[in-house]
């Protein structure tokens, strides 16, 4: 693979985002204390995220897991989400909490936000990994961000390049 061989530009180490789901995951607990939190894992993405975030939040959570696609195996949104696999049952009484990576455009987000508060939850916010809000094109806010970043495309703990680099526990960017 050619880029082997590109220069990496390291904007999170393992530490650093193991240091900053904790903290959320502590914020996420106190906000849900006493609540049914369901969270909404949106596939591929932010499954590392979402398997380690819920790990920090010290209370029941019940975790589930949609696959959303706006991307394909390109770095650009194409601006049309699909639900390629639902939830498919009712959210009546849950408080759910929708876990994605990143917010990019805002588009996928939206999206799901609305999707979802048409099966009845208690309550629905969002939280991502990583925020880039140069680039959004709705008005979202996330309601809880681990880290604001630049316009630069990135990849490893979860976000991909092409098919591959998900397995890698830092982000980075690479560099021309």
């Amino acid at each position: 693979m050619d880029v082997e061989k590109k220069k990496k530009e390291i904007l999170f180490s393992r530490e650093d985002i193991q240091k900053r789901v904790e903290e959320l995951g502590e914020e996420i607990r106190k906000d849900y204390a006493d609540k049914n939190l369901l969270a909404v894992s949106l596939l591929k993405g932010s499954f590392i995220f979402a398997a380690d975030l819920v790990r920090e939040i010290a209370a029941p959570v019940r975790v589930e897991f949609m696959t959303t696609s706006s991307y394909g195996h390109g770095e650009e949104s194409c601006g049309k989400v699909k639900v390629l696999a639902d939830l498919n049952f009712d959210l009546t009484g849950y408080d759910v909490l929708i876990v994605d990576d990143i917010a990019d455009t805002g588009i996928t987000m939206e999206f799901v936000l609305k999707h979802l508060k048409l099966k009845n939850p208690k309550s629905i916010k969002s939280c991502v990994l990583l925020d880039k809000p140069s680039r959004r094109k709705t008005e979202l806010e996330a309601d809880y961000v681990g880290f604001t970043i630049p316009d630069k495309f990135i990849v490893g703990y979860g976000l991909n390049y092409g098919d591959y680099y998900r397995n890698v526990p830092y982000i980075f960017a690479f560099v021309d």
